[in-house]
C-alpha cells in the first residue's frame, strides 16, 4: 500500500480508494472534515492479503459499509469460486484461499436499489436505468431509498464505528451519494465535494474495459462507467429544490436533528 499526498492510495487489488478528509482538506486549504475517520473505495473482493493487513493496521479501518446488492454479491462469490479453480491464479492471489469477510472488520450491508437477479437487473437496466441516465438514477435514489439511506446515514452516528469505509461495485455513485449527503451536511463547499467525486474517474482507469463489460452485461451504457462534474450539482440542486436542502432531505428520510448533530460531530474529530 501506498499513499500520495491527495490522501489517495493504492492498493495491489482495492481500486478508487482515499481519505475523504485529506482530498477535502487539500482541495480547499482548510480543514472541513476530520482526516483519517471517513473513506471510500470501490469493492473489496480482489484485496490481497497484503490488502487486507494495510486496511486493518495500516488504515485502521475499523467498520465497513458495503452498498451492493444481493445480486452484485451472488456474482462476486460465482466469480471467486471459478477463480478458486485455477492453480495458477490462485498460487499468484493467496488471498483467493482466505475468507471473503476481512478478519478483524466490523460489516454493515446496506442492500440499495433492489435484490433483483442480473437477467432481470439486465432488464431494468435497458429499460429503466438508461432512459433515466446517470443523474435520473441519483434523483431516484434519494426519493426512493430514504430508508436505506437513513440507515446507512445512521452508522456514521456511532463513533466506535470510526474509521469507517464506504464501499459498492465502482465506489462512484452509490457510494458517491453516500459521502455527498455526509459532506453537505458539513458544509463542504460544493466544488469540493465535486472533486472527491470526480476523482473515481482515475480511481478506477486501469479497470475501464473491465467495468465496461460489467456495466454491458447488465444493460447499461457508457455513461454509467463516468463521474461527470455536474453530477454533484445536479443532487445539490435536486436536494434544495424538491426538499428544501440537505438537512431537510436528511429530517425527512428519519435522519433527525439530534442524529445529524453526531454525525457531524463524529466527522469534524
Amino acid at each position: 500500500m501506498s499513499e500520495d499526498a491527495s490522501g489517495t492510495y493504492s492498493f495491489d487489488g482495492v481500486l478508487n480508494f482515499r481519505d475523504v478528509g485529506k482530498t477535502i482538506n487539500q482541495y480547499t486549504g482548510k480543514r472541513l472534515v476530520a482526516e483519517g475517520r471517513l473513506f471510500r473505495s470501490a469493492r473489496l473482493d480482489d484485496a490481497s492479503i497484503s490488502d487486507r493487513e494495510a486496511l486493518c493496521h495500516g488504515v485502521g479501518i475499523k467498520t465497513v459499509m458495503d452498498l451492493r446488492t444481493k445480486s452484485e454479491h451472488v456474482k462476486q462469490a460465482k466469480k471467486r469460486e471459478g477463480d478458486l479453480k485455477i492453480p495458477a491464479l490462485l498460487k499468484s492471489n493467496d488471498a483467493l484461499a482466505q475468507p471473503m469477510e476481512i478478519p478483524g472488520l466490523g460489516k454493515v450491508l446496506i442492500l440499495m436499489l433492489f435484490g433483483y437477479r442480473m437477467e432481470a437487473i439486465s432488464i431494468l437496466g435497458r429499460e429503466v436505468m438508461n432512459p433515466r441516465g446517470l443523474i435520473g438514477l441519483g434523483y431516484d435514489t434519494i426519493d426512493y431509498c430514504g430508508a436505506e439511506l437513513a440507515i446507512a446515514l445512521g452508522e456514521f452516528a456511532s463513533s466506535p464505528r470510526y474509521p469507517i469505509l464506504v464501499h459498492c461495485t465502482q465506489g462512484k455513485d452509490r457510494t458517491g451519494l453516500i459521502i455527498c449527503l455526509l459532506l453537505l451536511l458539513l458544509d463542504v463547499p460544493v466544488d469540493a465535494v465535486t472533486y472527491d467525486y470526480t476523482l473515481s474517474e482515475a480511481g478506477l482507469l486501469s479497470e475501464r474495459e473491465e467495468r465496461m463489460v460489467e456495466i454491458r452485461e447488465i444493460g447499461l451504457t457508457e455513461e454509467f462507467a463516468s463521474a461527470p462534474r455536474e453530477w454533484i450539482v445536479k443532487m445539490h440542486e435536486y436536494l434544495g429544490e424538491k426538499y428544501g436542502g440537505t438537512r431537510e432531505y436528511l429530517e425527512a428520510i428519519g435522519v433527525d436533528e439530534g442524529m445529524q448533530a453526531r454525525i457531524t460531530e463524529a466527522l469534524l474529530g
